[in-house]
């Protein structure tokens, strides 16, 4: 357990430097993030280098004791770059190309732009591979950022072509995989294949798939040139990169393969104001985030995380990027790097240290304001820096992993597909795989976040969101885990292909959901189906319309009712139709259900599945690491801990105030 933070030397006279290092290491920070936009004080011309600036930056940190996590700084291509190769600007849906004059204006598929990397990047980790105070690696910065995954330049056409090739092999096959005799639009070769944009209606979805999957392989390709450079220049140490909050344009799995540290960057009060949450919800957790945003990014990228994974940027303020952005409430700053450390990350980074005066994100706070006076963030992240002392002295086994329960199965293809086939406005899928983790986490629960290709060995429950397409193996790897595992609609409703499967969904899990949807329907926002638990008769009616336990939202299977007489009906439709059913040891959710409802099945099914869950609430969230219990309060009244002993306590009492933390022995 460390801190870090963002440091721009560049940004400020050199002779605040040797203070600014000073004063960070007498904060408790132990890394500095350096560099990651400074390519053009680097190359500030084609070829010539000025390292000079930044070897004195790098020697103040090293002499003030501090680790450096050095960075590639390919996410700000200078304008003599743009300039000269103006075939690396990105080209959006509109066919236009994306101007120079902020950052991320580059194309992954642009030659000019590859080969302009590899030498950026090794001119970097040649000069700095082996300093020794140099003791990370980030490449570029926070990839897909600003929507610049998907482009539909020329480059990234044929490159596009290129891929269909190695993955059909003949035109032949792709026709048939396609199934492009629909609306005649069967291809005679590879090269007749364009961009699935500007069509006059939607585009075919099998197409529109497929350059959603090359797009994704573009930016693993681009990121594994860099990590491959940076290994051969700078052998032993680790290497990661900044993801961002709930990102999912690209396949963050595959990019992680090739990194050491899946790191992200934590911004709970923009996410909030982002993301799709009802505005009485944005409203209720304003300035603390909702209670289970930030832990659901640090389980999924603890997942794919080789060595402890990092929060890169903390947000230690207002931000400057969302619609509002308001400030945190005193303490938050402090709550979220503990919870972090609670999820088990190995660094919280804070972005930054000063607040600039200047630029784009003048707005922004940092540790320290513009006229570099500690700021509440970081008064906070200094009491961080003494908690994590006293925490690590009396146990060295504080982050000690701890495999949980309960699994989440996370996919990012399914959120590509949900986009391309929605079949209703409001069908999204981050949003669902959010909920499912929200009523785990909310009944006391650990989760694991893992990929569709996991083993779930070792787990007693596995949560599935809604996940149209399955391995070949997915079901048969379920079964032999022995855990109940509960699937969300429209699992298994498509092939690799985006077919409708030849028996219907849901397809290959079939083998262990023995139904047959025969027809589904999504809802309005202002329309919901009653949900009738098994055994509870129809009582509930009001104004002649039965209320029900609950009410499915968004979307409905139809369950065939011949397959349904051989399954576990556990809740039906008010109309009748099956809502819920159980076959052995899987589950099948025919809607997306209210929360409260979902919580209660999900901790119906974890008793089933041996699981102890503790009904927290919504305010309140536990995390267990090692030997120690984490408690975490986002709401406006203290929360007691009944049954606690008052010297298991390492931080804070029985009594765990608004905004506060609580750790404990376990």
């Amino acid at each position: 357990m460390r801190l870090g933070v963002c440091y721009y030397p560049e940004h400020w006279p050199e002779s605040l430097w040797e203070d600014d290092a000073r004063r960070m290491k007498a904060l408790g920070i132990e890394q500095v993030r350096i560099a990651e936009f400074a390519w053009s004080r680097m190359e500030p011309t084609p070829g010539e280098y000025d390292w000079g600036w930044l070897d004195r930056a790098i020697d103040v940190l090293g002499a003030a004791g501090l680790k450096v996590v050095m960075c590639t700084p390919t996410a700000t291509p200078p304008k003599w770059l743009i300039d000269r190769h103006p075939d690396i600007l990105p080209v959006g849906a509109d066919g236009r190309a994306r101007a120079f004059g902020s950052r991320r204006h580059y194309d992954f598929s642009s030659p000019a732009y590859f080969e302009a990397s590899q030498r950026i990047c090794t001119a970097v980790a040649e000069r700095y591979g082996k300093h020794p105070a140099v003791a990370y690696w980030q490449t570029d910065n926070e990839f897909g950022c600003h929507h610049t995954v998907v482009s539909y330049s020329p480059a990234a056409v044929a490159r596009f072509r290129e891929w269909l090739k190695a993955r059909y092999r003949t035109i032949q096959a792709l026709n048939e995989a396609w199934g492009t005799v629909f609306w005649s639009m069967e291809y005679r070769s590879f090269d007749e294949i364009d961009a699935p944009v500007a069509t006059v209606t939607e585009a075919h979805p099998s197409h529109r798939l497929d350059y959603r999957r090359f797009a994704s392989d573009e930016v693993a390709r681009y990121n594994r040139m860099q990590v491959e450079i940076i290994r051969a220049h700078s052998p032993g140490r680790p290497v990661a990169h900044n993801f961002m909050q709930l990102f999912t344009e690209f396949d963050h799995y595959k990019v992680a393969a090739d990194l050491d540290v899946a790191s992200w960057d934590s911004y709970p009060l923009g996410a909030l104001e982002e993301q799709w949450f009802a505005p009485d919800i944005k409203a209720r957790w304003l300035r603390s985030g909702h209670p289970d945003f930030a832990s659901f990014n640090h389980d999924v990228y603890r997942g794919m995380s080789k060595l402890p994974f990092w929060v890169m940027e903390q947000q230690p303020g207002p931000v400057n990027w969302a619609q509002w952005n308001p400030a945190p409430l005193p303490g938050m700053v402090r709550l979220w790097s503990w919870e972090a450390f609670a999820h088990g990350a190995g660094c919280v980074s804070y972005f930054r240290w000063r607040q600039a005066p200047f630029a784009q994100e003048q707005m922004h706070a940092g540790l320290n304001t513009p006229d570099n006076r500690l700021d509440v963030g970081g008064n906070e992240a200094g009491q961080v820096a003494d908690e994590i002392r006293n925490v690590l002295a009396a146990n060295a086994d504080a982050n000690a992993t701890v495999r949980s329960k309960a699994a989440l199965v996370y996919d990012y293809e399914a959120k590509w597909l949900f986009e391309i086939h929605p079949q209703g406005a409001d069908f999204h899928y981050p949003r669902f795989a959010f909920e499912y983790y929200s009523a785990l986490r909310s009944l006391g629960l650990d989760v694991d976040i893992v990929p569709a290709g996991a083993s779930f060995d070792g787990y007693s429950l596995v949560v599935v969101p809604p996940l149209p397409v399955v391995p070949d193996d997915f079901a048969g790897r379920l079964e032999k885990s022995g855990a109940q595992v509960v699937f969300g609609p429209r699992a298994g409703s498509k092939t690799r292909d985006v077919h409708i499967p030849a028996n219907l969904p849901p397809g290959a899990l079939t083998a262990v959901l023995p139904l047959r949807v025969w027809r589904v329907e999504s809802m309005r926002p202002n329309v919901t189906e009653a949900v009738i638990l098994e055994g509870r008769g129809k009582d509930g009616e009001k104004d002649g319309e039965n209320v029900g336990d609950g009410f499915a939202r968004h979307w409905r299977d139809f369950i065939d009712s011949d397959a349904s007489s051989a399954l576990d009906v556990r809740a039906r439709f008010a109309d009748g139709h099956p809502a819920y059913v159980r076959s052995g040891a899987c589950h099948y959710f025919a809607g997306l259900f209210d929360d409260a409802l979902t919580q209660r099945l999900f901790a119906r099914i974890a008793q089933e599945a041996g699981i102890e869950t503790i009904p927290l609430g919504d305010s309140v969230r536990v995390s267990r690491r090692g030997a120690l219990t984490y408690v975490f309060n986002y709401g406006a009244e203290a929360h007691t801990l009944d049954e606690v002993a008052g010297n298991a306590f390492v931080i804070g009492s029985c009594t765990v105030p608004p905004q506060g933390v609580a750790i404990y022995r376990s």
